[in-house]
């Protein structure tokens, strides 16, 4: 779908491509190639604002070049790709769609934080059955600003407006970003040791994951008062980037040994993925506070404890692996408060405790 005659570019590789049965002509498809280009001078200085000094500007009409920098002697180079899934449908409705581009680039940083890498560049994708112009420059101001948040230039990507393949008024976003960290320092779990600590960073609602179990409990009740606004205003709360309250640690050398951002599957899917063979993890309930949306999905759903655990993150977005004799350096060098919510033991995943 890239490039072509009817492709146009806002920045390094941003593309819009539209697709067609081919009869009568683009209008007539129900693609508004007019309303295309007017997103891509929406978006223009937005991507502009995120540039960093790795940009090369002027370079590279079909994709995005980045000189690595030069201060790291062995650099490691670590990517992934990610979704905002159907948070996208509660934002659509709410039209809030500056904070599911945020939610994009921050689950993506997030991931390669696990390893210890910091971003260097991002990569977006949005697409519907048809552009609007204010909700393509929305989606990406909200992706432009966590990207300058993070340190992150946002180097291309692609508005793509395809009838018939998306539904009328459906939105899909998704995200790529490229990060390093110097050889030595890649966070792999390897020195986890039984007895290990577990600290747990707030997440503060259900980030981007859980959505379609939410949507299905709390689909009729959006618009109900619920805490400072409504049930959608907490579904909707902010997936936050760890990357300020991690990167202190990191700098400490050897102090964090494992990391687990817990997206979908939970504390039991993902804090495993942080430790050696042989070694699980037992987590304490009720040794963080829990946002008060998930006692309304529990309640409303008739959900048990463990399908919530499956589910949702429960209140706790980031999961640190620290020596106990360090837990104390730890919590000093963090800027927000870290809860010890378990310990590593002797076998296998998760158990509550």
């Amino acid at each position: 779908m890239a490039g072509g005659p009817h492709s146009g570019r806002a920045g390094k590789g941003r593309i819009v491509s539209v697709m067609t049965s081919g009869k009568g002509g683009y209008r007539e498809a129900g693609v508004d190639l007019a309303s295309a280009d007017d997103a891509l001078r929406r978006v223009k200085e937005l991507v502009a604002s995120t540039y960093t000094p790795g940009v090369l500007k002027g370079l590279g009409a079909f994709g995005g070049l980045f000189e690595l920098p030069g201060d790291i002697e062995h650099p490691v180079l670590v990517a992934s790709t990610d979704g905002v899934g159907t948070k996208t449908m509660v934002a659509t409705r709410q039209r809030a769609y500056a904070g599911i581009g945020r939610d994009l680039v921050d689950h993506c940083v997030n991931d390669i934080l696990v390893q210890g890498a910091r971003p260097l560049f991002f990569l977006d994708y949005v697409a519907s059955s048809r552009l609007e112009p204010a909700v393509t420059a929305a989606v990406v101001e909200g992706v432009a600003a966590a990207c300058r948040a993070n340190g992150a230039a946002l180097l291309g990507g692609e508005m793509a407006e395809m009838p018939g393949v998306y539904r009328e008024g459906e939105l899909d976003v998704v995200g790529t970003v490229v990060g390093i960290v110097e050889r030595r320092h890649v966070v792999d779990g390897a020195s986890v040791r039984e007895g290990d600590v577990l600290l747990g960073l707030a997440s503060g609602g259900l980030q981007t994951n859980g959505f379609s179990l939410a949507r299905h409990v709390l689909g009729d009740a959006l618009d109900e008062p619920f805490g400072d606004g409504t049930v959608a205003d907490a579904l909707l709360a902010p997936h936050r980037s760890f990357l300020p309250a991690v990167a202190p640690l990191l700098l400490a050398g050897d102090l964090v040994k494992g990391m687990a951002h817990i997206t979908g599957g939970g504390l039991p899917g993902n804090v495993p993925r942080s430790l050696p063979d042989g070694l699980g993890a037992v987590v304490h309930r009720g040794s963080w506070q829990e946002p008060a949306i998930f006692a309304l999905l529990r309640e409303r759903g008739a959900l048990d404890e463990d399908e919530m655990a499956r589910v949702f993150n429960l209140g706790v977005g980031f999961v640190l692996v620290v020596a106990p004799e360090r837990v104390v350096q730890a919590r000093d060098l963090c800027p927000e408060p870290l809860a010890t919510i378990g310990h590593v033991e002797a076998g296998s995943g998760v158990r509550f405790g």
